[in-house]
């Protein structure tokens, strides 16, 4: 279910260091860079999309989603990339309101999974939402307001946090489960051997005739 209320942050800024180096978002996975695997499973959630990365922008326009850099001195890791989405959120969709971030390296996300954590927050009244499986919450995977940037700019500068659990701890928080049998949607290729995983699983699933 899309809504417009909502738009993707990608977080597609890391180093790789375990993937050898390199955009990790570009590798290879079943003829097809593992970053188009996640706009596939978010595209039809949101009202938009944004890559969070830095350096050369035009090595991701081939996916047509506008490419925001950090805003923030340093590599401050995933946080900084929420900020600087947030932040281009409120100059250029003023009227929306939330944003979920991804990890641009989680090709099995869930289809409900901006339903699913948008009910929870508003039936607990909280501020924020997150992902869980296997008794793991995954804070990257999380539902944001806009309106949090400036306590997040703060924490960044003038507390010098790095950690999204770190940061969002601090706020109610709505965790919502998902079963990780048979894969767990929040699987992320961290390394080759994590590739090659999701290669297995993908054409597991095209020859059983599951749609990708």
């Amino acid at each position: 279910m899309q809504t417009g209320r909502t738009i993707g942050i990608l977080l597609a800024g890391g180093l790789a260091r375990r993937m050898g180096g390199g955009d990790k978002a570009l590798r290879n996975l079943c003829g097809l860079p593992l970053l188009a695997h996640v706009i596939a499973a978010l595209r039809p959630q949101c009202g938009g999309l944004i890559i969070s990365a830095n350096g050369d922008p035009a090595r991701f326009s081939s996916f047509e989603v506008p490419v925001v850099a950090d805003n923030v001195p340093g590599f401050n890791g995933p946080l900084a990339g929420i900020l600087a989405g947030l932040d281009w959120i409120a100059s250029n969709s003023p009227d929306t309101p939330l944003a979920i971030s991804v990890p641009a390296d989680t090709p099995f996300l869930p289809g409900t999974l901006v339903a699913r954590l948008a009910g929870a927050r508003k039936e607990s009244a909280s501020l924020l939402a997150c992902a869980g499986s296997g008794g793991r919450i995954h804070p990257a995977v999380a539902l944001w307001p806009v309106a949090i940037r400036d306590d997040l700019r703060r924490a960044l500068l003038c507390e010098s946090m790095r950690k999204v659990e770190g940061f969002a701890q601090n706020y109610s928080r709505a965790i919502v489960g998902w079963p990780v049998d048979p894969v767990d949607p929040f699987f992320n290729a961290n390394e080759p051997s994590d590739l090659a995983r999701a290669e297995e699983i993908l054409l597991g699933r095209q020859k059983a005739g599951v749609s990708l």
